[in-house]
């Protein structure tokens, strides 16, 4: 359990909360890239970290990030017209270009100067691995942008599911680390099966273990922490383990176990204290998972499962569709789609869950060390010092990897590194 003030710790990120001063220190996503496809395109609106933000690409193609309403009146920028080189708002014709610059104040006169004294708020910005990043925090501290660890190089194949989840980041954020729950409530797309790794199908995945039941070890590294899920496997299970790694990269990635034909991520971008944008990849230097092909199996395609808003249509007003009739034939929850199992989870446990009232078992190791490295690690940040993920010794993120597979007992779970399978040893 957690006090009401470590609860606040580990979940507020707006304003000076110590936690959201930590996300600020490092590249935070702010969107995809096909959200803002063409230079001079509709702008979108975007929150982050409890700030209303417009994105727009510029006419020479760069990707603005700034403050959504205008320096001058404060009107939402998101409304105004892009071209170019710069936003120009509807009220007065203020246009700013990406950097912030206040380029052109046509009903001011031209001897007042106005242009030069005025500065809009402005993130820089970085496109990579389907994303659009910005940096949040002060200029000064800025570090180098590194490539996520879901994108080793410019040839990775990403694709990804992303769905606005109406509760705080790390509710979110437990689930990806949570490997009990993945036999209960994903029981009818994870499925036990006499294999020799886990596998990915058309229409679920497969692992060979039917064990419910973990051994957890977790061990803290630099960048955040990493555990291993022990179960007993299906086959040799008298001399051999089933052994799943998870990889918390803080603050906002987490390393799923992969299985024979793609990796698998989750990215988090925090919207403010009681909403958070879910971003589920699936990354491979093969020939991995499209992302039609993605977005369908987990039933989280924009204009069908969701709005083109990327707001899930499976909500707690209409029980996230759950079908009781499938249940009744076998479906562990009537909920089509892995994510939307989650997020009924992560939803109803409010906007920010109660952590006072929970009761945590053994297999809750995982969430028990999240909590402690992240309150820890905002209480440095309120205290002045560095951000968890910003200190020595650094660990390049592509050269970080979860991890699956059967392995004989007692071997040293911490650096074994996954690989997706070539095709010949891949579940047919």
């Amino acid at each position: 359990m957690l006090t009401v003030e470590e609860n606040d710790l580990l979940c507020r990120v707006e304003g000076d909360a110590p936690m959201g001063q930590l996300m600020r220190q490092h590249w935070i996503p702010v969107c995809l890239s096909e959200e803002v496809p063409e230079p001079d395109g509709t702008p979108i609106r975007v929150r982050l970290l409890g700030e209303d933000l417009v994105v727009f690409r510029d006419t020479n193609g760069r990707v603005g990030v700034l403050d959504e309403y205008c320096p001058h009146r404060r009107a939402s920028l998101v409304y105004g017209r892009n071209e170019e080189c710069g936003l120009r708002c509807l009220y007065h014709g203020w246009k700013v270009d990406v950097e912030g610059n206040v380029v052109e104040m046509p009903s001011e006169p031209s001897q007042s100067g106005l242009t030069e004294k005025v500065k809009h708020k402005a993130y820089p910005t970085h496109e990579c691995a389907g994303f659009v990043w910005a940096y949040m925090g002060a200029v000064e501290t800025m570090p180098e942008f590194e490539r996520p660890a879901f994108a080793p190089s410019e040839q990775t194949r990403v694709s990804i599911v992303k769905i606005h989840v109406p509760c705080n980041w790390a509710q979110v954020l437990e689930g990806q680390i949570d490997s009990a729950h993945s036999s209960v409530l994903h029981a009818s797309d994870m499925r036990p099966a006499k294999v020799t790794r886990a596998g990915a199908l058309e229409t679920h995945w497969v692992r060979p273990s039917t064990d419910k039941s973990p051994r957890m070890e977790t061990e803290r590294t630099s960048y955040g922490f990493h555990y291993a899920a022990i179960r007993r496997p299906i086959m040799n299970a008298q001399t051999h383990d089933y052994v799943r790694k998870t990889v918390y990269i803080a603050p906002f990635t987490a390393l799923i176990p992969p299985n024979d034909t793609y990796n698998i991520a989750a990215l988090l971008s925090p919207t403010d204290d009681t909403h958070t944008v879910f971003h589920f990849i699936a990354w491979s230097e093969g020939r991995g998972i499209d992302q039609e092909s993605w977005r369908k199996f987990n039933m989280a395609r924009p204009g069908i499962d969701l709005d083109v808003h990327f707001n899930n249509l499976r909500n707690r007003e209409n029980n996230y569709l759950q079908n009781r009739d499938l249940m009744k034939l076998g479906s562990a929850t009537g909920i089509a789609g892995i994510p939307n199992q989650d997020i009924a989870m992560w939803a109803t446990m409010g906007p920010i869950a109660d952590r006072t009232r929970e009761r945590l078992g053994a297999s809750d190791i995982a969430i028990v060390e999240f909590r402690r490295l992240m309150v820890d690690a905002a209480r440095t940040m309120k205290a002045g010092g560095p951000a968890l993920g910003r200190t020595e010794p650094h660990i390049a993120h592509t050269s970080i990897a979860s991890f699956e597979g059967i392995v004989p007992k007692g071997t040293d779970w911490r650096p074994l590194q996954g690989t997706v399978a070539p095709p010949k040893e891949r579940v047919a």
